[in-house]
């Protein structure tokens, strides 16, 4: 092995090649190895000696996938690595293989990183595109990694791979968001706007309390996530084509490198289900529908009619007739783009529906919507955290909003139950002082002490601060509501719970 001039360092963690130098030699010509073999013979499939004719052109280009999984290229040579040395640990190829082909990958992981890899349609996807550059660089002994294991089990492999480590990127962005909803609730945790029902006026909020509903629609979202990535974190390689392998392999050591919680333990469920990209979908969708939620609410509060937000410039767009308009287009992508997620989990469902065991080709068509979901769940994420940093808000309008539509009626109400009232019958004396209120064209706390009492001579001038918006938050100060001590109290737990 002293011929083999590759200096190169693997983190055993997680796979990453951090040096690599040229030339490889082949370990068993001590040839230099040819650049651009790769090139040549690309027809020649790793299954081609069971027919009589080549795949027709049409038929290869339909049923490729190498032009969407390549991004799968980083996971897949994680996985083979972590399974060559099993197989040298095994006894199953020789040492020298190992190191021909730890060498050979580090390789191409470089060209890949550096964008001179020269992918091949005819080779099908990601996984024989990189076992042919493989063998072209070290001969038989890239044609040794493949003992063991099927495209099968290495897809399902590479996928949860790239599949876990998105989710981690997912659950970091959700988090971010949730920083920037805290700050903005903070900052307004004593600013008083209309809680709506039915999209009519209800009860007086903080603008901070209404913000933490969204906060708490996030943490089960990342819950969610977590929960996914916990049952997806379980090795399907060794599962082979379906039925394992007569290898001795060592499945539990490969779990190990690759940072797996365990193996599954049904090669066939290993090999042929989807489910875990289904609820990852699942979970981008609910996501998704919040966020889509929070956007129609700024469309409508930065809307003139509301004016209780303005969203900064960086995330509008004007009207190209129109000049005075500012247009919310980043909420409004985030309400459409939903419906695109929501579209992935039925694709998705709609794929695995009928599927006998075991794989079945149908499964490659499970990477486009799983990749445009990740994609597009991280993009909205990242950009709504910076959004959120970028929104002013108006008090002055807010309130005067939660002055509208007798929003402190149901204080009046629990006034008089206080004072013995049947809630029922309170219920009904509100009902006729609103309606005697909005005859005279006046709000309830506008109404004379005399007024009131037309309806019950239990009011007394106490009635007047629980009719104000602020004694109205004020008196909501059990956990869960609006009052802005327990509005502060939920930020400061949920800070404390992020850090």
């Amino acid at each position: 092995m002293t011929n083999i001039c590759c200096k190169y360092i693997i983190i055993k963690q997680n796979f990453t090649i951090t040096i690599i130098l040229k030339p490889i030699y082949n370990v068993q010509t001590k040839k230099p190895s040819t650049e651009n073999s790769s090139k040549d013979n690309t027809a020649a499939k790793a299954w081609s000696g069971r027919f009589s004719e080549p795949v027709a052109e049409l038929v290869k280009q339909y049923t490729a996938s190498v032009n969407f999984d390549k991004r799968l290229a980083t996971f897949d040579i994680q996985g083979s690595l972590a399974h060559a040395q099993m197989l040298g640990a095994q006894g199953i190829i020789s040492a020298e293989d190992v190191i021909a082909i730890e060498h050979g990958l580090a390789e191409i992981s470089a060209e890949i990183q550096t964008g001179k890899f020269d992918w091949s349609v005819d080779l099908e996807d990601v996984h024989l595109n990189i076992e042919k550059r493989l063998t072209d660089k070290i001969g038989d002994a890239g044609k040794r990694l493949h003992t063991g294991r099927s495209r099968n089990d290495q897809v399902a492999t590479d996928v949860r791979l790239w599949l876990r480590a998105t989710m981690d990127e997912v659950l970091h962005a959700i988090q971010q968001l949730q920083l920037s909803i805290l700050d903005l609730a903070e900052a307004h945790a004593e600013t008083i706007m209309p809680g709506f029902t039915h999209l009519q006026v209800a009860q007086p909020v903080t603008f901070g309390h209404h913000l933490m509903a969204y906060f708490e629609m996030l943490k089960r979202d990342a819950g969610r996530f977590a929960d996914t990535r916990k049952r997806m974190n379980q090795l399907p390689l060794g599962a082979a084509a379906l039925a394992g392998t007569s290898y001795p392999i060592d499945r539990e050591r490969v779990a190990r490198l690759l940072e797996f919680d365990g193996v599954c333990q049904n090669s066939l469920d290993a090999v042929s289900d989807r489910d875990f990209t289904i609820e990852f979908a699942a979970g981008a969708a609910l996501l998704m529908t919040h966020l889509s939620r929070f956007s129609e609410e700024l469309i409508l509060w930065s809307s003139p009619r509301f004016g209780f937000i303005d969203i900064a410039d960086r995330f509008c767009t004007g009207s190209s007739i129109m000049p005075q308009k500012k247009n919310p287009d980043v909420p409004e992508l985030v309400r459409g783009k939903t419906g695109r997620v929501n579209g992935h989990l039925i694709a998705l469902l709609t794929l695995m529906k009928s599927q006998p065991l075991a794989y079945n080709k149908d499964n490659q068509e499970d990477k486009e919507p799983l990749f445009d979901t990740a994609d597009t769940i991280l993009v909205t994420l990242r950009i709504y955290a910076d959004m959120l940093r970028g929104i002013s808000v108006n008090k002055a309008n807010m309130r005067q909003a939660a002055l509208e539509g007798f929003s402190t009626a149901t204080d009046l109400a629990d006034y008089l139950v206080k004072k013995g009232m049947p809630f029922r019958d309170a219920h009904e004396v509100v009902a006729q002082a609103v309606r005697f209120a909005a005859n005279a064209g006046k709000d309830l706390a506008e109404l004379s002490l005399t007024e009131l009492q037309r309806f019950s001579d239990m009011i007394d001038e106490d009635i007047y601060k629980v009719l104000t918006l602020e004694g109205s938050v004020a008196s909501r100060k059990h956990t869960g509501g609006t009052a802005p001590e327990q509005v502060k109290r939920a930020i400061r737990e949920a800070r404390d719970k992020l850090a």
